[in-house]
């Protein structure tokens, strides 16, 4: 049984095939994308010279279904971002991103727990596979980005304390109505 604590290595061929060392035989980029959805981490490196290459196979991941219509970032998302690679801002966005999905995620779970104490379709099968396959997501999404600079992470503090008060405001309120 392979440990799924540890990233799972996948080894890019000089042919560009990508090569699961755990089972011994060649995957896909949807085989990839399905090991992260199960919450599995990845870690793609090239055979020959040893470089990292999972960032830029994330990104094709889902570059590919945003292609196939299964858009999740908005046009506007997409500009900012672009216009981040060229702009002072560059240097938070990857911060800011994090600690969006870091409170999404954590605003998530807890609005997850509290279905499912008062929730019929928390009963239902495949709700849990669709937590964990969100909580995989997240966590996909949130993997490889770096650490702040100190003087913009004490910017980003200051904007997350905020956003965590408005949050707990909003979960305050959800519990309220599900009474």
């Amino acid at each position: 049984m392979a440990e799924t604590d540890k990233p799972l290595l996948i080894k890019r061929y000089a042919s560009r095939r990508l090569y699961n060392t755990e089972t011994s035989d060649y995957v896909t980029l949807e085989d990839i994308a399905s090991f992260i959805r199960a919450g599995r981490e990845v870690q793609i490196v090239d055979l020959k010279s040893g470089d990292d290459l999972t960032r830029q196979y994330l990104l094709q991941i889902i570059a590919e279904h945003e292609s196939k219509g299964e858009s999740m970032l908005p046009v506007d998302v997409l500009t900012d971002l672009v216009r981040s690679y060229t702009t002072q801002a560059g240097s938070i966005v990857p911060q800011f991103l994090a600690a969006s999905f870091e409170m999404l995620r954590e605003g998530q779970s807890t609005i997850m727990d509290n279905m499912s104490k008062v929730n019929p379709m928390a009963k239902m099968p495949g709700f849990e596979a669709m937590q964990a396959q969100q909580a995989a997501f997240f966590k996909a999404m949130t993997g490889a980005l770096g650490a702040a600079t100190p003087k913009a992470r004490e910017a980003e503090d200051d904007d997350l304390d905020a956003i965590k008060k408005q949050l707990a405001e909003l979960q305050a309120k959800l519990s309220k109505m599900g009474r």
